[in-house]
């Protein structure tokens, strides 16, 4: 949204498609089915052009033959003409060929949210208080901890009910650990996205699991038995950081102190991300220095552009009849978009004899090989 209009509201919404279309598809339709609906001062377009509709997010997920997902309006507006946008969007009954349906979900109040954001901050402020100033009474405090910390927030996992706590299926990092004891001391010192494997034996869940997060920690115990068990994890998850518990000592023996010190640069590097730097690779400059010509044409266009070997442009398309031109196109050497680079894409690229893809994200991918993939970011463009 531009720098004159405040957010107010959340207008959120999931939808369902009875077929396979793309983000693009999505946004198409809630722009061209509600139009006229209102009048013409009440059309997205113009609510955006005045500042009082921000761009609109979508997400989507899909099975064999369907397409599931959620859309995020940013308002500026009343709460009445929020809910009445929300009701012309819930109108929308297709989407290209397909049929769909939209639903709202809520209406949220973009300051009431703030307030919940001072909150959870204040929670942890003490949190880091309390943590720091642990010494004299340390056996009550502990007790107090078990008592009220861990309070609602102890729960289970998968089939299999392996201890974890709440913040495993919202954080986006997950920290391994061998038992419920070890997640219970974790919670005392206010960390509650620590799952426990519960044994040497892995279930294959945690693995579905870890495939969902941006980040996976093994936190283990400083005995033989942990290495064992560190070596049948890296046999079966992708571990980013290890950190173990000193020799001899077990996880659920150590004080909230010592968890504090021994996951500190790994909390701070997931609270404060690095940005990735400017790719000074000389074999990417020439990547960089298209991807940065490109950039300012494409972005938030929801187009992509094909080029050939000299660089020439071939076509534009919008992001929603890529996939299919691709399947008629030859010549093409560079393929830059404004959308994320999904397994699909990158199928229907490499059948097209495409060397180079860039886009803004790159999706988890299951094949890869024999194709470049580059982000905005990483060429230092965005």
């Amino acid at each position: 949204m531009p720098q004159s209009g405040i957010v107010k509201y959340h207008v959120k919404l999931s939808f369902e498609v009875d077929g396979l279309v793309e983000r693009a598809d999505i946004i198409g339709a809630i722009f061209g089915q509600t139009e006229g609906l209102l009048g013409p001062e009440m059309n997205l377009n113009e609510l955006q052009r005045v500042s009082k509709v921000g761009r609109i997010e979508v997400t989507t997920t899909t099975t064999t033959n369907m397409t599931k997902g959620d859309a995020l309006i940013p308002m500026s507006t009343d709460v009445d003409t929020a809910s009445l946008i929300a009701a012309a969007v819930e109108s929308i009954d297709k989407v290209g060929p397909f049929d769909c349906k939209f639903k709202l979900v809520a209406i949220e109040d973009v300051r009431a949210t703030k307030k919940d954001e001072i909150i959870k901050r204040a929670k942890e402020i003490k949190q880091q208080w309390a943590t720091k100033t642990i010494s004299e009474g340390e056996t009550m405090l502990k007790d107090i901890h078990e008592g009220t910390s861990t309070s609602g927030k102890l729960t289970t996992y998968g089939r299999g009910k392996l201890p974890c706590g709440v913040g495993v299926f919202e954080a986006p990092w997950i920290i391994l650990v061998e038992g419920r004891a070890d997640v219970i001391n974790l919670l005392r010192a206010g960390i509650d996205n620590a799952l426990a494997i519960d044994g040497a034996r892995i279930d294959e869940s945690i693995k579905d699991l870890c495939d969902t997060k941006e980040k996976v920690v093994a936190f283990l115990d400083g005995d033989r038995a942990g290495g064992f068990i560190l070596k049948e994890l890296k046999g079966m998850v992708d571990i980013d950081i290890v950190h173990r518990a000193p020799e001899g000592v077990e996880v659920e023996e150590l004080t909230p102190q010592q968890i504090a010190d021994i996951l500190r640069d790994t909390i701070e590097e997931m609270k404060n991300p690095k940005p990735k730097p400017a790719i000074t690779d000389p074999n990417d400059k020439p990547m960089a220095d298209l991807a940065g010509k490109t950039f300012a044409q494409i972005n938030e266009t929801l187009e992509a552009v094909g080029l050939d070997a000299n660089k020439s442009e071939v076509f534009k398309v919008p992001i929603s009849e890529l996939v299919s031109k691709l399947s008629i196109q030859s010549g093409i050497k560079y393929l830059i978009l404004d959308g994320i680079v999904t397994q699909r894409l990158v199928d229907g690229a490499k059948q097209a004899g495409i060397e180079c893809v860039i886009g803004h994200r790159i999706a988890n991918l299951t094949n890869r090989d024999g194709i470049t993939l580059k982000t905005f970011t990483e060429l230092g463009v965005a």
